[in-house]
């Protein structure tokens, strides 16, 4: 059988890779030509193999260590790597976004320029870069409607009053076109959420929620919510990269905020997603493990990182072709 190369790896495309890995209290190394963690179990260790042609990103936790041959080859197959604390967040490092959220991006293969061209080609200017965000925010929405009202959810106990989730999405829908700058922007995209909030914790009665600073909240829905989140800002850097978008050029949060293009296209999958399987776990009593595959096989089946892919391309596409237009 022929050897395929860490370099060809990268071939598989990261929009249809299906695995996500937390790591923690273990040590990462390539043994035998793979690269494997490496756990303690009394005197003995033991190898577990992480599949990195099918992986777009590896979250470091408390306790763990890496090689550089392990950054090697997760770089030559494209895979994105942070260090983060305990059950995932907060996330640490200082390379490609602020303290808060940072990625070591691989640095060993050629990203196309096409869209970061379009990109660019209208973010200087303040009324195509407010056209980019209505456009997020729209296929924001579509998802959240598409995802809460799946047979999938309401089959594991999420199921939604149909009438109240459509009259608050079409009014949510309705003021994006009103929205005359970024802040009017943000603060309607913050009163959406703050309804899904209400809705989702009518739905499954957890009973009183209030939504704490990253980090603060005790109740299991807070802490559910921060974990998710943060799968979420790993997919939305994996689709940043992939299309060669620095993630300083955000349209939503921010000019000045390194991280911003990323909080951007993670809110693409957020409150479709990770919300409602946060209020669902806290309510089952589910641990942080089961939280997150639950997550992950969510982001999976419903493509998620696919959806962000192709919404960033047509954004890029559609409002360049706007700027080309007002020119």
């Amino acid at each position: 059988m022929q050897d395929i190369s860490p370099s060809d790896l990268k071939t598989i495309l990261h929009s249809k890779r299906a695995n996500i890995y937390y790591l923690e209290h273990c040590r990462v190394l390539v043994n035998g030509g793979r690269v494997e963690y490496v756990t303690d179990q009394g005197s003995k260790s033991l190898y577990w193999n992480i599949p990195i042609a099918n992986t777009t990103t590896i979250l470091l936790g408390t306790g763990t260590s890496i090689t550089q041959a392990a950054m090697r080859e997760l770089a030559k197959a494209g895979v994105l790597v942070g260090f983060c604390g305990g059950g995932g967040t907060p996330l640490f490092s200082a390379n490609e976004m602020d303290v808060e959220l940072a990625w070591f991006s691989p640095q060993s293969e050629y990203r196309p320029t096409e869209y970061l061209q379009a990109w660019v080609r209208f973010w200087f200017d303040d009324a195509l870069r407010l056209l980019a965000a209505k456009q997020l925010q729209r296929a924001r929405i579509g998802q959240i409607r598409a995802s809460w009202n799946h047979r999938s959810l309401q089959e594991t106990g999420f199921d939604v009053h149909k009438e109240r989730l459509g009259s608050l999405l079409d009014a949510a829908f309705a003021r994006l076109d009103t929205a005359s700058d970024v802040v009017t922007l943000l603060t309607e995209e913050a009163r959406l959420t703050k309804a899904l909030f209400k809705l989702a914790v009518d739905t499954v009665g957890y009973g009183e929620f209030t939504r704490a600073k990253r980090g603060t909240g005790s109740d299991p829905a807070n802490r559910f919510l921060d974990h998710g989140n943060y799968l979420a800002y790993g997919l939305g850097a994996t689709a940043t990269w992939v299309l060669g978008l620095p993630h300083g050029l955000a349209v939503l949060h921010g000019k000045t905020r390194r991280g911003g293009l990323v909080f951007d296209v993670a809110d693409l999958v957020k409150d479709g997603i990770i919300l409602p399987q946060a209020f669902l776990s806290a309510m089952r009593g589910d641990d942080e493990q089961t939280f997150r595959r639950n997550c992950i096989e969510a982001l999976a089946r419903t493509e998620s990182l696919d959806f962000m892919i192709e919404t960033l391309k047509r954004v890029a596409v559609e409002t360049a072709s706007e700027a080309g237009r007002a020119a």
